[in-house]
């Protein structure tokens, strides 16, 4: 059988796609997705590996919503540390496909805040549209509100 240059050009193109999925891969990995035939087929399986099951995902996502539910400023976290595991949790239970408005986010992380934040959160609420406030305006906000805070101690 002979290939056209259409098909060298796909094999060419299917054998670089490969190779740089091994590169990027370890050892544990690549044991998994030896088999593999095509760089197509390689992905769907570290889609799976990585994603799981369809209630592997379920799971995951129940996680990850308990984890945004619970979320509270900790005793003597600051609003960068807050602002990181916020975002980590927002990143988590994006990528399984849940997605909440800047409304929520919003006023989620406002609750999460403690009572001494009161103010600050009811001003803001009031003055903002919490629709169109994005995570990184609401927490650089928040973050020179703290700053305005330690400077006059």
């Amino acid at each position: 059988m002979e290939y056209t240059p259409e098909d060298k050009k796909k094999a060419n193109l299917d054998n670089v796609a490969k190779d740089i999925l091994y590169k990027t891969l370890d050892k544990n990995i690549f044991s998994k997705i030896k088999t593999c035939a095509t760089a197509k087929d390689i992905w769907e399986k570290l889609t799976q590996i990585f994603k799981g099951n369809d209630e592997t995902k379920e799971n995951k996502l129940t996680v990850s919503q308990q984890k945004y539910e619970s979320i509270k400023m900790r005793e003597g976290e600051n609003m960068a540390e807050l602002d990181e595991r916020f975002s980590v949790v927002v990143i988590e239970f994006t990528s399984l496909g849940k997605e909440y408005s800047n409304k929520e986010l919003a006023l989620k992380v406002m609750r999460a805040l403690p009572k001494e934040w009161d103010v600050k959160t009811m001003a803001m609420r009031e003055s903002k549209d919490l629709n169109k406030l994005d995570l990184h305006d609401l927490f650089a906000n928040l973050k020179a509100y703290e700053f305005e805070l330690e400077t006059k101690m």
